[in-house]
């Protein structure tokens, strides 16, 4: 089982060389890949409910600094090598599918074919209406912009004619490096989103879910895998727990984990954060290897 982490982008992990310190300590201690986050709003008394904690609100403060993630994983590539790189998540429906498309080959094609599109439906209807966009149809939004930012990988020219999307006969260029193919990750913990995953990505990203919460949800996974003729092995499963530890990394793996996520935030310094990788290398990477 591989080990991720995320923690870049927000707070003391948006400051470029605290994202510089991190990116180089996590590669050069084994850890797998690097997530980032999105959210391009937040509010001080938000109305709606945040899905990934208990009592629905997000730990991060309203007036946090929070990086684009695309253009943070670009620096990141920049500084690393070998790494893999994510986003965990990015709110695709908030945004033009054709732009994204280009953005997020171009970051493939600079990285070397390190990255990988973590994508989610959002849950925060502030956010959507400071942007111009319909809270209500996003998770079908999300499914055909999809649809045509693969289109657009994989013909040249490309035309596409949706609901929420339409072009006719365009090019755009770079291509992702693999094939056309980039991975798609898709994030979120309900039902939903897992046969969201298993009908149109490569992979499942479980974000702050209880360890005694991860067998039942990979075996939903495998029930949806089931019914719609996909092997569960061709699925990449990445979690972030909320309350593991590395005893629990064994079970983990038996129930199907691919990859452990830790979630962090870094310290303030460079020297700071380069050694608290270290040690959470230590810590989760360890009892892995």
């Amino acid at each position: 089982m591989r080990v991720g982490l995320h923690a870049l982008g927000i707070g003391d992990g948006a400051r470029p060389e605290v994202i510089r310190a991190v990116a180089t300590a996590a590669e050069a201690t084994g850890f797998a890949r690097l997530w980032c986050g999105e959210h391009v709003v937040l509010v001080d008394a938000p109305a709606s409910r945040y899905p990934y904690s208990a009592d629905g609100r997000i730990a991060v403060p309203a007036d946090a600094d929070w990086l684009d993630p695309l253009l943070a994983l670009s620096f990141a590539a920049a500084v690393t090598n070998r790494i893999e790189l994510a986003t965990g998540v990015l709110l695709l429906p908030e945004h033009n599918p054709v732009l994204v498309a280009k953005q997020v080959a171009t970051l493939d094609v600079l990285s070397a074919g390190r990255f990988s599109l973590g994508v989610g439906v959002g849950w925060s209807a502030e956010e959507f209406a400071a942007l111009g966009v319909p809270f209500a149809g996003r998770g079908r939004r999300t499914d055909e912009y999809l649809a045509a930012m693969r289109t657009l990988w994989t013909q040249d020219p490309a035309s596409y004619t949706g609901e929420f999307a339409r072009f006719d006969a365009i090019r755009v260029n770079p291509k992702p490096l693999r094939g056309g193919r980039l991975p798609v990750v898709i994030g979120g913990n309900s039902d939903t989103a897992l046969r969201r995953a298993v009908t149109l990505a490569e992979g499942w990203y479980g974000f702050n879910v209880p360890v005694a919460d991860i067998p039942a949800r990979i075996a939903a996974l495998a029930d949806e895998c089931a019914r719609h003729g996909r092997d569960l092995g061709e699925l990449t499963v990445a979690v972030a727990p909320s309350d593991g530890t590395p005893e629990h990394l064994p079970g983990l793996a038996a129930a199907g984990v691919t990859e452990l996520v830790v979630v962090g935030a870094p310290p303030t310094t460079p020297d700071g954060a380069a050694m608290w990788v270290k040690e959470l290398a230590r810590t989760w990477i360890s009892p892995v290897a």
